[in-house]
């Protein structure tokens, strides 16, 4: 059974997707949804997880959580989930860490599909320089959440290989 709910959140509304007790969608904006518009228990978990992470109080989240999407995907995916709080890794270097080297675009495309928005943490890919490159969620989400982490972290800004 899928259920949805709607959040407000310092980035701007929000929808979570649970199915059959995972946390499997999280996306900005009021997207429409197939299913029940109920707060089961782990759309509750995943909101107030949500907004111990806005509030600085919490870098990871404990509720299940399920992706669907390609092989390569899903390995994009899980090296993405594996950057931590307040660090940043590059394209190329989510690239190199799922064997495809010269797979940055694909990486991009991986990552711009990825359906747990800051639950998989994909705003903490960058450009190879650095810089801020693409978000589905918008480029001034991107650096607010950035900021919000680094701001918070000992390890504020450093890039994870």
């Amino acid at each position: 059974m899928v259920s949805y709910f709607r959040l407000k959140t310092p980035l701007g509304p929000m929808t979570l997707i649970e199915e059959d007790g995972c946390l499997t969608g999280s996306f900005f904006g009021l997207r429409a949804c197939s299913g029940n518009f109920v707060q089961t228990a782990i759309l509750a978990q995943a909101s107030q997880e949500l907004w111990a992470y806005f509030q600085g109080e919490q870098q990871t989240f404990s509720l299940p959580m399920r992706t669907s999407g390609t092989p390569f995907q899903e390995a994009v995916w899980k090296a993405v989930g594996q950057i931590p709080y307040g660090a940043t890794a590059t394209y190329q270097q989510i690239a190199n860490k799922v064997g495809c080297p010269r797979g940055c675009r694909a990486v991009g495309m991986a990552v711009h599909r990825n359906p747990l928005a800051i639950f998989l943490p994909c705003h903490r890919v960058v450009g190879k320089d650095g810089r801020l490159t693409g978000y589905a969620g918008g480029l001034a989400r991107k650096e607010q959440l950035l900021s919000l982490e680094q701001s918070q972290s000992t390890k504020g800004g450093t890039h994870y290989v």
